[in-house]
């Protein structure tokens, strides 16, 4: 029996009755024939084990992964060209895993593809980023939470305006339709990042190979928030940093940067300080409202 021509990968940790609405507004999704992997990185509350049926699978991962290493788990023996990988906490426009599909179809040079992402109260979150710079992130890092509209966060940003189709830097993991090929030659998720980063990581490796990241905001979906990652905030926002900080010290490697490193450690670490007492910090700059499409 040949495998349906798409995988949905979802990593669950505990993830509640959001996999629930997941699950089955994924049907009104796509036309096409789907299997559906669920990589529970451990959860307690049942949810994952509920909601096994008919098409869709439960793999245990044999603890908490993190994020990226879960998602490979999901994706390994995949044979379909297409594979999503998906947080649980997403709920499923009509339509909207065929617009991707279609919008594949395109960009034969996409390697990864993601949708236009609605917050439970309509505002259109920012989804498809530039590569942070230097400048770029520094300003961003330190108005954005503030000033949302400043420069340097509208250059990192693409959700402000009419949201247009068209190649990115780095596009959110809430929900990612990955080119197999293109995800497996990259190796997948870097599983040295437990939580944040890693979508921008594996885009970044997706573009240097020579592949596309695309930002389809004619596909929509509505993402109801970290119900995982909300139970434990203040671990989260340290991880969140200490992502940051892995991802840039990367992109800044070598004896050239050497005093810069340092610097950007420490900038992060009082980043972090002031984001355990002030949750906008954390939060970062606030969505937007966007009427192109919330008319859709």
């Amino acid at each position: 029996m040949s495998s349906p021509p798409l995988r949905v990968v979802v990593v669950t940790y505990s993830p509640g009755a959001s996999l629930g609405a997941f699950i089955s507004s994924l049907p009104g999704a796509t036309t096409l024939p789907y299997e559906v992997v669920l990589a529970d990185n451990g959860s307690t509350d049942g949810a994952p084990e509920a909601a096994v049926g008919p098409g869709v699978r439960l793999l245990p991962t044999g603890g908490n992964l993190g994020y990226g290493r879960g998602a490979n788990a999901g994706a390994a023996g995949a044979e379909s060209d297409w594979i999503v990988v998906a947080n649980p906490d997403v709920v499923w426009e009509p339509g909207s895993l065929d617009e991707l599909l279609a919008a594949a179809e395109r960009w034969p040079t996409a390697g990864c593809l993601g949708p236009a992402i609605r917050t439970p109260t309509g505002q259109l979150y920012p989804s498809a980023r530039a590569f942070p710079s230097l400048g770029r992130g520094i300003g961003h890092a330190l108005l954005g939470w503030c000033w949302p509209s400043n420069r340097w966060t509208r250059g990192y940003r693409a959700e402000a305006g009419r949201p247009v189709e068209g190649k990115t830097g780095w596009l959110s993991g809430s929900l990612m339709l990955l080119r197999r090929s293109a995800f497996e030659q990259v190796g997948g998720f870097d599983p040295s990042y437990f939580m944040y980063c890693e979508d921008m990581d594996l885009c970044r490796r997706l573009g240097e190979a020579g592949w596309t990241n695309v930002y389809v905001p004619s596909a929509v979906i509505t993402h109801t928030g970290g119900h995982a990652t909300s139970r434990l905030a203040g671990v989260m926002v340290a991880e969140h940093h200490r992502a940051l900080y892995r991802y840039l010290s990367r992109q800044y490697a070598g004896p050239r940067y050497a005093l810069l490193r340092p610097v950007l450690a420490a900038g992060l670490f009082l980043r972090y300080l002031l984001a355990r007492r002030v949750k906008s910090v954390g939060e970062g700059a606030a969505p937007t409202r966007s009427a192109d499409l919330l008319e859709q």
